[in-house]
């Protein structure tokens, strides 16, 4: 038995116990250094064991409940849950019962539960595999699922949750000219690596070619169509690639977040591209200055990047809505009167909830007289007549592409003042 490959098990478990018990999401946990201690590769391998197990976490728990008079504590439940999911996608089931047993017994209050995590992986290890692809395709809870059957009825809903379970490819944005890994060229532009391995390995990838975007995010700057010296804002740019966008454009870019640390990682990936921006750390709200055109990527529920964040719907309820929802009306206001007349401003959100998109532009509508949509903007190549919205905007939703991989959950809207 590998002492990596159970260091890696131990990690995710952790990961589990902060999505499911604390309501964490993993990226604050990684930001926290939660598997910086790891080799690289077993911090990959933590990463994604926790992805997986979350995917599957409803037929995991349907698998174990079979075998479970009543359920364990925590940290050992979300062992067997791990143990599970590796067990039915093939793992060898010495390696994943002895790795689970071992991390278990070392557990100074759970150590007495070896042999019932023993005992119930050797009965999943016999029986799940064939059980496993039978079982439906696990369901959003009902706080979201709800919302998103009203908004697009019950078969979207499914097919959303089908692209959920499958995962995320990995998208690609290439600066002009540059050669990025072979791939996918998606009908946006877009690359599509379906199995990446390392990023950091690829090629291009030192010499800034290209930088990780889902081919949806990389929608809205190809919507705004950047023209060269315009001066542009970011707003809310961090993690950066919306900005990177604009500069390769040959925009005047000024990116502005509130976070300091995301803000260095876009000042990383702006240094490895070789792309230039003017980055600012502050509040969007507070920001004051005229821009030729805008880019607001609101703060949001982010229910469009389920796909590649399924820690989401499990360390959420939903309870913060509202509050995003009046935060982007703000922020839209706000953005708005930063723009030169005869200026356009993309609105966007990751979300798949109308109130994040579609309902937010038909009542800025309402209020900005000054304010048209721009409905000949989402002519670019790949968007199908289907996404645009009777608003004027640009609905994507996961399930979308499905023979393709799929996309992230977007909302897109061109916004243009009268001169």
């Amino acid at each position: 038995m590998s002492n990596s490959a159970t260091a890696a098990r131990r990690s995710a478990i952790y990961l589990l116990d902060q999505v499911l018990g604390e309501g964490r999401l993993l990226a604050e946990c990684l930001a926290a250094g939660a598997v910086d201690r790891l080799e690289p590769e077993d911090r990959a391998r933590a990463q994604r064991l926790a992805l997986e197990t979350l995917r599957g976490l409803e037929r995991a728990d349907r698998l174990l409940a079979n075998h479970l008079n009543r359920t364990p504590a925590l940290t050992v439940h979300n062992a067997l849950r791990l143990g599970a999911v590796e067990l039915c996608n093939g793992e060898a089931a010495h390696g994943v019962v002895n790795s689970m047993v071992e991390i278990v017994s070392r557990s100074r209050k759970h150590g007495r539960l070896k042999g019932l995590v023993n005992a119930v992986l050797r009965k999943v290890a016999a029986e799940g595999p064939e059980a496993w692809p039978k079982m439906r395709v696990p369901r959003l809870p009902d706080w979201l699922r709800e919302p998103l059957i009203a908004a697009w009825g019950t078969d979207a809903v499914t097919g959303i949750e089908q692209a959920h379970f499958a995962g995320a490819p990995l998208d690609l944005t290439l600066k002009p000219g540059a050669e990025g890994p072979s791939g996918e060229i998606l009908p946006t532009g877009s690359v599509r690596l379906h199995d990446a391995g390392q990023v950091s390995t690829l090629p291009g990838y030192k010499d800034g070619d290209w930088w990780v975007q889902d081919a949806a995010a990389a929608l809205p700057v190809r919507v705004l169509a950047p023209k060269a010296g315009q001066k542009v804002l970011d707003l809310c740019a961090a993690p950066g690639g919306k900005t990177m966008q604009l500069a390769a454009a040959g925009a005047d870019v000024t990116a502005l977040d509130v976070s300091d640390s995301r803000m260095e990682r876009v000042r990383e990936n702006l240094a490895r591209t070789g792309l230039r921006a003017k980055v600012i750390v502050g509040d969007a709200l507070e920001h004051e200055d005229r821009y030729d055109a805008i880019l607001l990527d609101a703060p949001c529920s982010a229910t469009g990047t389920i796909r590649r964040h399924p820690d989401l719907p499990f360390a959420k309820d939903g309870s913060e809505f509202g509050g995003l929802i009046e935060l982007q009306s703000r922020m839209l206001a706000h953005a708005w009167g930063l723009l030169k007349p005869g200026g356009r401003l993309v609105y966007c959100t990751c979300s798949l909830l109308p109130d994040e998109g579609e309902v937010q532009v038909e009542e800025a509508l309402d209020m900005y007289s000054d304010m048209s949509v721009d409905r000949d903007a989402l002519n670019v190549p790949g968007v199908e007549t289907d996404w645009i919205t009777e608003e004027g905007g640009l609905r994507l939703r996961p399930d979308y592409w499905p023979d393709r991989g799929g996309m992230d959950g977007f909302y897109i809207a061109c916004l243009t003042k009268s001169a």
